[in-house]
């Protein structure tokens, strides 16, 4: 092995130093309980408020500071606890005016199986059809509002193919509407420009292991003024609006990432797009490789594709085995024959969804690391194709 690479960011991101950093007198030295009442707990307590703060702040949500009365950051386990949260609340609070909601055909499962699980309990779900770089049509967004519309779902940046939605038009719809609206911004925040009010977004979902920071820490945003009720209920923290104990060296570390991520975010998505952008040029050089994703809208980190006659799941493994970690689109890995909702979704046939490949980057890969894909990319198309009974060039 020439080398090691990791580019399969969009699953998991190594902790920045700065995280670490910040996390580790909350396991040692200041381990109090946040809610106890005595002197020894007040540092836990004081770090979980500034570092809600610091994520207020970072993603445009309302000012916040110790001891202020309104929140609008309320933290989690991560993104599916705050996906959950966001859709099955927001369903309760709306109960009076109907079962319906609208989302789209390219959600996280976290999403998706959600819904699909509420559509089996009586509620109605419109899954909007996307074109072949993954975009929902507005008009169709329209089209499917009924008066007894109450949730408004929709991914910010889709964590397969990294195409970027118009959450901020579509937030408008929601609003003009008088509809709430919840985006899984999981994969956005930390990576591109995110801005809650200018967004149009009544509640938005994070989650810290995807920018540098810890796993098991997210957060969900809820605008003031929405009385989101609880999914879990205990012993009354975050307001009543969350209970169980905080993950103080979790959340201290989620913020520490966010901030240190939001501080350098320019210059992190033009060197990220240039990288993506060499491994796409040269990738789309080899014969029946296709860009899966928009061209232009999508994360800066993320460049995926389908490569014909050729396994997703034996191209990750064989790419490995060269010292490069990347992920696949297909379902295989976890026991099912089909492959990724995702790419059926944007029109693709199985047989060619099936060779899918998703090399995502961040601020810890450098332009050699991209330059190693660019290298070993072809040489692994290239041997796993000759194996091939499908292949014929």
């Amino acid at each position: 092995m020439d080398r090691f690479v990791y580019a399969d960011n969009a699953a998991t991101t190594k902790v920045s130093q700065k995280a670490l950093d910040a996390m580790m007198p909350y396991f040692t030295e200041f381990y109090g309980n946040p809610s106890s009442t005595y002197k020894f707990a007040y540092d836990a307590r004081r770090a979980v408020e500034v570092a809600r703060g610091k994520i207020a702040a970072a993603i445009g949500a309302a000012p916040y500071k110790p001891g202020d009365k309104h929140k609008e950051i309320f933290f989690t386990a991560g993104g599916t606890e705050s996906d959950n949260w966001a859709i099955k609340g927001a369903l309760e609070l709306r109960a009076s005016k109907g079962k319906h909601i609208i989302t789209s055909s390219v959600e996280h499962h976290a999403v998706m199986h959600t819904l699909q699980y509420l559509a089996k309990h009586g509620y109605d779900v419109t899954f909007l059809p996307v074109d072949k770089y993954g975009m929902i049509s507005l008009d169709d967004l329209k089209a499917a509002i009924r008066p007894d519309t109450v949730l408004i779902t929709i991914i910010a940046a889709n964590n397969e193919i990294g195409t970027i939605l118009p959450i901020r038009e579509i937030g408008a719809i929601a609003r003009e509407n008088k509809i709430l609206f919840h985006t899984d911004a999981v994969q956005a925040v930390g990576h591109i420009e995110v801005d809650v009010k200018s967004m149009n977004v009544d509640m938005l979902s994070l989650a810290s292991h995807k920018f540098r920071g810890p796993k098991g820490a997210g957060a969900l945003y809820v605008k003031h003024g929405i009385m989101l009720p609880p999914l879990m209920h205990g012993g009354g923290h975050e307001d009543g609006r969350r209970s169980g104990t905080e993950n103080v060296p979790g959340i201290v570390g989620m913020a520490a990432a966010l901030e240190e991520a939001v501080e350098n975010l320019g210059a992190n998505m033009k060197n990220l797009a240039a990288m993506r952008d060499k491994i796409i040029e040269n990738a789309l050089k080899l014969p029946r490789v296709s860009l899966t994703g928009h061209p232009t809208e999508r994360l800066p980190g993320t460049a995926s594709f389908v490569i014909e006659c050729i396994e997703g799941e034996a191209l990750v493994l064989t790419l490995a085995n060269a010292g490069i970690c990347a992920s696949s689109g297909s379902a295989c890995s976890s026991g099912s024959l089909d492959p990724s909702h995702v790419l059926l979704s944007i029109g693709l046939p199985h047989e060619i969804a099936h060779g899918s490949l998703r090399l995502s980057l961040n601020e810890d890969n450098t332009m050699e690391d991209a330059d190693y894909i660019v290298e070993k990319l072809p040489q692994v198309v290239d041997r796993l194709r000759k194996m091939s009974p499908l292949w014929e060039g």
